[in-house]
């Protein structure tokens, strides 16, 4: 059986920062395969905004070379796709430009309208005030706001404050693109839709969790934004946390949005604090050095910065407790770096070893049943189940893994999260964004770490570009006689 991808209603999408990194690597280059799986219709329009005097010609030419391969090899959609470009220059924080952006998005009154801010998050507020005072936010109108939302509680407080006065709730979609992969959705189904899983999912059966996003790249192009926010702020506020939230929560009464996102925040307000009185024990941030990435000779953190100086982590290892019953001394390893051996995403729940094994010595020993999630690069399940070694000459046992790639399953590559989350916004579906309240309890749970790394004064721990990291990240998980999950397990 084949999926049958349909149509979503007319709309107009308007990229602010529609020459910048995320529009031109991710976002146009996911709109033109909907376009070309015939999900986007041709009344519909995608308007890029950015600070760069370019007129429509020249915006076409860099949409089509961001498009790359994919526009060869759809040489006829392709045409169609640039077809439905526009670009406004703007600078959103002076008055010249917007009664002519406004008069052009008015020109379609009945399309839906999906505001997507790829910008620094310092420029929300002002981008939103505008919308408002040109009264560009009202009927159907959304506006999708990129990650991190502020650098503190504080900040993304401000934030929510006044994008809620243009918007309401119900128009404001805050994106996290790891629910939208395929694997995290998965997690849903594996866990409410198999009895095989539910009744094993706590405490009495799991013995510990760990989730990794790991990186090969540096900074790249990032530098500057980068070293504003770090790993804490870039990646555990939002990417981490949230996944850890899939594995944790309550079953939802049903899959409608509020429903899914109420269970979410209730393990957010149920994560055991980090503060100074913990933050040295049950955190690990680091920094990259010089090394070997990939087989090739890369400069350290500090290199690639301007003035060579900064206390920004690269690195970050947590060992996280969610206090409720379910999940009551079952620990949750959390990590995310820059310049590590691989590009990995992935959960991996861990289960209590048998209680007693009756197997004789030279047999081997049971080992423990993990189910690993993988997001990237290559999604998919594997769950590990001890068997006994096939062949004559006695009972010997093994550790093999069930194993299931989407793409060999189901013969196709699986789509881009934001395939799924920008059609998401037109369709009005806010299941997989988070709340405001989500958001906030997020930094209100993050804020304590960043302060209790602040009043030490100590700098983050150097580790070899191309390594898993500081040695103290190892120390973190195997004082409780665990090991990170690496390799192919």
């Amino acid at each position: 059986m084949t999926s049958v991808s349909l149509p979503v209603d007319p709309f107009d999408l308007v990229i602010f920062g529609g020459t910048g990194d995320l529009a031109v690597r991710k976002l146009l280059p996911v709109l033109f395969k909907r376009f070309v799986d015939g999900q986007i219709r041709p009344a519909s329009r995608i308007i890029g905004v950015a600070r760069v005097v370019l007129d429509e010609d020249g915006y076409r030419r860099l949409v089509r070379d961001a498009l790359g391969e994919m526009a060869a090899a759809f040489a006829q959609q392709c045409e169609a796709f640039l077809a439905l470009m526009a670009y406004h220059p703007l600078d959103v924080r002076k008055d010249d430009g917007w009664d002519r952006f406004t008069s052009f998005v008015n020109e379609r009154p009945n399309n839906i309208r999906v505001f997507y801010l790829s910008t620094s998050p310092g420029l929300f507020i002002d981008i939103c005030q505008r919308l408002g005072e040109c009264r560009l936010n009202h009927g159907t109108a959304r506006v999708v706001l990129e990650k991190p939302l502020g650098r503190d509680l504080t900040g993304a407080s401000e934030i929510n404050d006044a994008v809620g006065r243009v918007f309401a709730e119900s128009q404001i979609y805050r994106i996290d693109h790891y629910l939208g992969k395929e694997t995290v959705q998965n997690l849903l189904v594996l866990r409410f839709g198999n009895a095989l899983f539910e009744p094993l999912w706590s405490t009495a059966h799991i013995d510990h969790v760990q989730i990794t996003v790991a990186e090969t790249l540096g900074l790249g192009r990032r530098a500057d934004y980068y070293d504003r926010y770090g790993a804490l702020r870039d990646m555990v506020q939002n990417h981490l946390l949230q996944l850890l939230c899939m594995v944790t929560m309550e079953p939802p009464s049903s899959l409608l949005p509020d429903a899914v996102r109420d269970e979410k925040l209730k393990v957010l307000r149920a994560l055991s604090p980090i503060d100074a009185s913990n933050a040295a024990r049950l955190t690990v941030r680091g920094q990259y050095r010089a090394g070997i990435s990939e087989g090739q000779s890369v400069p350290g953190y500090l290199d690639e910065l301007k003035d060579g100086r900064s206390s920004t982590e690269t690195f970050v290892a947590l060992k996280i407790e969610v206090g409720n019953w379910r999940w009551a001394g079952v620990p949750f390893y959390l990590r995310t770096g820059k310049r590590l051996p691989e590009k990995v995403s992935e959960i991996v729940v861990a289960f209590k070893p048998v209680r007693h094994s009756v197997f004789a010595r030279g047999s081997g020993m049971p080992l423990q049943n993990k189910l690993v999630l993988r997001l990237q690069p290559d999604e998919g399940v594997k769950l590990w189940l001890t068997i006994k070694d096939p062949g004559p000459g006695g009972l010997r046992l093994r550790h093999v893994p069930l194993d299931m790639s989407f793409v060999e399953a189901f013969g196709v590559q699986q789509p881009d999260a934001y395939e799924r989350l920008i059609l998401d916004v037109v369709r009005g579906n806010p299941t997989l964004f988070m709340r405001r309240d989500e958001v906030e309890a997020a930094w209100r749970w993050t804020d304590p770490i960043l302060d209790a790394w602040e009043s030490s004064n100590e700098a983050p721990r150097p580790y070899a570009a191309g390594s898993w990291g500081p040695s103290a990240a190892v120390a973190l998980i195997e004082r409780d006689g665990h090991t990170w999950n690496e390799g192919n397990d």
